[in-house]
């Protein structure tokens, strides 16, 4: 062979690895961005279905299994010349083939209970704060009901986050705002309570066998003149939001609010606020009960039609707050399409969209988060209902 031929060859080589690489590139990306697309759009659409009181459903992708065949062959031929005779010239062939199944599995049964029933749990929200989303968007979407303290009796009052209850939503909204102001001071700690559990055991009761079964997470200090084991443990509590960092209090102080916590449900959370502190010029303690996803869209739904949010200006007492919008979500119900917005969906000879920002992006982060509580409220990516498969 030629060393033009072999030349040839490697070229071919070359143009198939090539065209093969970015052609998976671009399949990829694709399927990437239909995928997060029709999420989007299933929000927006169940948004849509809250605000006319009609039931939700939600599917799922649980797989996408696509063949991509790539082909590219060449040789050499002769081509035609005239008079002169005939004149050996190369000839390429490609074929490109894409196969895609895609299978998705509506959401039912104690899936959906799980999923989208069942109320936001504490842990939660702290992994959220920790990826620095704003503490007032984050609360008045998952945020159902405050509860505040009156006496030491531990007597709550409680405040729904609903515009029907207009009073109760106007202290849920001030109570965010204080703590949005607490959270710009850089002063808001949404963290567990760590305490430090400790008891005796007598001597001869602690042996080898024991001490690798019952003891192995634990600390063992030999008290000599006791004759006792002085057995000890780090434990993670209940989370709490407070204004200063609960590592200032007392071990005794830490266990009292952690055991006051641990009288709630896991989707309620200790509020302490305390004088002396940034943010003390409101002192509160209480609680605040999360939300289920379900619970979160309807909110959003009932705020497009029947119960729309209303303007609450902050407490006299909280520093200014950059932002302090009317709607939590704002999303846009029309008979046209809008101008300028992200994600818009039809129902019903409806438009649903979200409401384009005018300078702080507000909605578009509020719905990223509405994106991401949908993907935390996921266990896994298959659904308990029959799967369904699209060949394409």
């Amino acid at each position: 062979m030629s060393s033009r031929c072999v030349a040839l060859s490697i070229l071919i080589a070359g143009l198939t690895g090539c065209a093969a690489v970015t052609s998976l590139d671009r399949v990829v990306l694709s399927y990437d961005t239909s995928t997060g697309d029709a999420v989007a759009n299933q929000l927006l659409v169940n948004i849509a279905r809250a605000r006319r009181n009609e039931p939700m459903h939600f599917t799922t992708v649980s797989s996408i299994a696509a063949t991509y065949r790539f082909g590219l062959t060449g040789g050499f031929g002769p081509a035609q010349a005239g008079p002169r005779g005939g004149i050996v010239v190369p000839t390429f062939t490609a074929t490109a083939e894409e196969n895609p199944t895609i299978s998705i599995a509506p959401m039912q049964g104690d899936d959906y209970t799980q999923r989208l029933l069942t109320p936001f749990v504490e842990q939660k929200l702290t992994l959220l704060l920790r990826q620095g989303y704003d503490v007032d968007s984050l609360l008045r979407l998952m945020g159902s009901e405050l509860r505040l303290d009156v006496d030491s009796a531990h007597r709550y009052v409680s405040y729904e986050n609903r515009p029907s209850d207009r009073d109760g939503y106007s202290v849920f909204r001030r109570t965010m705002a204080q703590l949005s102001s607490i959270q710009d001071r850089h002063a808001l700690s949404v963290e567990p309570l760590y305490f430090q559990r400790s008891w005796t055991v007598p001597a001869d009761g602690v042996t080898p066998e024991t001490f690798a079964s019952t003891y192995k997470d634990y600390t063992l200090a030999f008290d000599d003149r006791g004759k006792v084991w002085r057995v000890s443990k780090r434990i993670v509590g209940r989370v709490m939001i407070s204004n200063y960092d609960p590592a200032v209090l007392s071990d005794e102080e830490r266990q009292r609010l952690h055991a006051e916590a641990e009288e709630a449900p896991v989707n309620e959370i200790l509020i302490d606020i305390r004088a002396g502190h940034v943010g003390g010029e409101i002192p509160m303690h209480g609680r605040l009960a999360l939300r289920s996803f379900h619970e979160v869209l309807n909110f959003i739904g009932r705020g497009v039609g029947d119960e729309r949010e209303f303007d609450v200006a902050p407490d006299p007492r909280t520093p200014p707050i950059a932002e302090n919008p009317v709607s939590a979500l704002r999303i846009v119900e029309s008979t046209s399409a809008p101008a300028g917005a992200d994600f818009v969906v039809t129902w019903r000879d409806r438009y649903y969209a979200v409401a384009p920002d005018d300078g702080y992006a507000w909605n578009r982060k509020a719905f990223a988060l509405l994106f991401q509580l949908f993907q935390m409220s996921m266990a896994t990516g298959q659904g308990s209902g029959p799967a369904i498969t699209i060949a394409k």
